[in-house]
């Protein structure tokens, strides 16, 4: 089987897949209030495309964990029949989906009995006025139901991902644990990347992974997880209280994880990107419509990998936010 290997050594064995850029949520740090100018439709991928390339990815380049993203993937009326043909993949791959939970509640069992595994679901705040001003709906009774559906449905773990921001929702983030903690749902704590549409992120805005773990231990005892525990994955846990409950922080700024990213992502509209913050990408889609083979497609897919860059670069002064928003490039 063929590798979607870097030059620097890395192999891409997860594989995140955009079904949309569009949002039914107008969180502040990601897009302005008005909304984003969408994808024509014509440039989107049809569910057949997005389960080729998937089959691609799995079959032939060692992919073996998918995860769906957005934009909000639950406003994708094809998502259970994607997951449903994805699910019959030999070999077949864990498959989970980051959501803002919004329909989860409707979607979480059919979801399950498709063949999803798992979920995220953001939730920035355990305060219902605060998620309106800060998402700009006021939606948050649905989120809690839809974390309690996905639950219930065995869609476990369920994994909650928060942003703080500094002055808005950073004052009690302790209170979003314990939330967590009471439900059975694992939290994750992200630092808030330049990936907004506005291009308005200003590192000196930005609560540190540092400051997290202070604020956290206002009222809980946290110890680190041993590094060997953690592999790949993007967050650093701490058991709580002694376990077994965890809280993670996924540092990408302040402590990034390059040199072991093992992601390659797929946007909606059939685009490769090697990294979150590239600024290149392969465009698939239009190889794939103008009728390259499988084997093609795969070729081309493991030469957009050759290209990744060693890190992120936000550091650096250099760095330049990609054009792409979060919403288009899927998480």
């Amino acid at each position: 089987m063929l590798k979607l290997a870097d030059t620097y050594g890395r192999v891409a064995t997860d594989l995140r897949v955009s079904l949309t850029d569009k949002c039914n949520l107008r969180c502040t740090y990601c897009m302005p209030a008005e909304g984003l100018d969408w994808l024509p439709k014509p440039q989107l991928l049809t569910d057949e495309e997005i389960v080729r390339l998937i089959r691609i990815a799995v079959t032939k380049l060692g992919v073996e964990e998918v995860r769906f993203t957005g934009g909000e993937p639950l406003v994708r009326n094809g998502f259970v029949g994607i997951v449903s043909e994805v699910a019959k993949l030999d070999p077949r791959p864990k498959m989970s989906v980051t959501s803002n939970g919004l329909g989860m509640e409707r979607l979480a069992q059919p979801l399950k009995d498709a063949g999803l595994d798992r979920v995220n679901i953001s939730l920035d705040t355990v305060d219902p006025e605060l998620f309106h001003k800060l998402t700009r709906r006021d939606r948050w009774h649905d989120v809690e139901r839809g974390l309690a559906a996905a639950r219930d449905a065995g869609l476990v773990p369920v994994k909650v991902n928060a942003v703080l921001m500094r002055g808005q929702n950073d004052e009690h983030p302790e209170d979003l644990l314990q939330f967590c903690l009471d439900r059975g749902y694992e939290l994750r704590f992200i630092e808030q990347m330049p990936l907004d549409a506005q291009h308005g992120w200003n590192r000196a805005d930005m609560i540190t992974a540092d400051e997290i773990l202070e604020k956290l231990q206002r009222r809980f005892d946290l110890t680190p997880e041993p590094s060997s525990v953690r592999g790949s994955a993007p967050a650093e846990r701490w058991y709580v209280d002694g376990g077994p409950a965890t809280v993670g922080i996924i540092a990408s700024v302040t402590r990034p994880f390059c040199g072991d990213c093992d992601r390659v992502r797929l946007t909606a509209d059939g685009q490769v990107r090697n990294c979150l913050f590239a600024r290149e990408e392969s465009n698939l889609r239009d190889a794939m419509r103008a009728g390259a083979t499988d084997a093609e497609l795969a070729v081309r897919w493991q030469v957009a990998m050759r290209g990744k860059k060693a890190g992120h670069g936000i550091d650096d002064p250099t760095f330049l936010q990609p054009d792409r928003p979060m919403s288009a490039i899927g998480g």
